[in-house]
């Protein structure tokens, strides 16, 4: 089955996975404190900072959830995009776990600019209403849009001006570096952000993510939120093993760009089908388009994609690293007979 719903259908990456076998071989200490996961940090300091703190985790709902349970206090509030993950795809667990509440920007692109997120301070220092204390962004966004380093500098500054924390959901962080063409570093780091959720699943590993605190002093005593979280895995080494291999001779890039690359090859051949409409930009691995409605189910038969908006009709076709040409071709075959 070839798919194009989503970059976690993928399976592992083989080097990754060769990885983790030889992390199999001997005996290790348990809950991170084995010379594998040492090496996987020492590389996310040289990707991000040498004062990072590092902590590895299961899922993506769980790194971003207990980070923000962590930076947060019960009174507090997180600005966010309408379409973010934290509040669309995450089963409400930032709201349940880490009990603050989400407060939506209206947004086109799935980008957040200061122009949406100034009103929604207005109600600062009113004991009434809860308190803005986090602005989180998604890079890239789950609208496949991309925050320039520009734009990722201006809220930060804004933020911190404000006496606010930044936030980064960074399940595609690969994706954006490469299509930016700049560092991990320039992109979070410089601009100012202070955590990241950081994913490795979605680019070719297994269950891997991570919580970086580029702001060390933030992450101070995050390993207690960690274990109640129930996020400390007792054989760590295997996380430790998959970032060693995706951060080590360029392998990050090579999938997020096999990835990235695959995208704009599927909307170049499909936008010259009659009657598919490319809605957004391809800026990533994701290409969102209307088709006629007639066409989905039989088109999602053969290769299973998401209807991301029920009312339009949109749909989103996401690539990954396995995806192949030879899938992008048979895919706009098969669309091509159901027009």
């Amino acid at each position: 089955m070839r798919s194009f719903a989503s970059d976690n259908y993928a399976g592992v990456h083989p080097v990754i996975m060769e990885a983790i076998v030889n992390a199999n071989n001997d005996h290790m200490t348990s809950y991170g404190d084995d010379p594998v996961s040492e090496e996987a940090v020492e590389l996310f300091k040289e990707h991000f900072g040498k004062d990072v703190k590092v902590f590895f985790m299961a899922t993506g709902t769980a790194t971003n959830t207990l980070i923000l349970k962590h930076i947060t206090n019960s009174w507090s509030s997180v600005i966010c995009t309408d379409t973010a993950h934290i509040t669309v795809d995450e089963c409400g667990s930032t709201e349940a776990i880490a009990g603050v509440k989400l407060v939506h920007a209206d947004t086109v692109d799935g980008k957040l600019s200061l122009s949406s997120i100034k009103p929604l301070l207005s109600g600062r220092k009113d004991v009434h209403q809860s308190q803005p204390s986090v602005i989180s962004i998604t890079q890239n966004t789950e609208l496949g849009t991309l925050y320039t380093v520009e734009e990722i500098k201006e809220i930060c500054d804004y933020a911190h001006s404000k006496g606010l924390w930044v936030h980064m959901d960074g399940a595609r962080l690969a994706n954006a570096a490469v299509a930016l063409g700049v560092s991990f570093k320039e992109m979070t780091t410089d601009c100012g952000v202070d955590v990241l959720s950081f994913g490795g699943t979605k680019n070719g590993c297994m269950c891997a993510e991570a919580a970086v605190f580029i702001n060390s002093e933030l992450g101070k005593n995050f390993d207690f939120i960690r274990k109640q979280g129930m996020q400390l895995i007792s054989k760590m080494r295997y996380m430790g093993a998959q970032f060693k291999a995706l951060l080590s001779n360029g392998l990050w890039i090579k999938n997020a760009t096999k990835a990235n690359d695959l995208a704009s090859i599927l909307e170049q051949k499909v936008r010259k089908i009659k009657d598919v409409t490319i809605t957004r930009p391809v800026q990533a691995n994701a290409v969102f388009a209307i088709i006629p409605q007639e066409f989905i189910e039989p088109l999602q038969a053969q290769f299973p994609f998401y209807v991301w908006d029920e009312a339009t009709g949109e749909v989103r076709w996401m690539t990954s690293w396995s995806t192949t040409e030879e899938d992008i071709n048979n895919f706009v075959q098969a669309l091509k007979k159901l027009i």
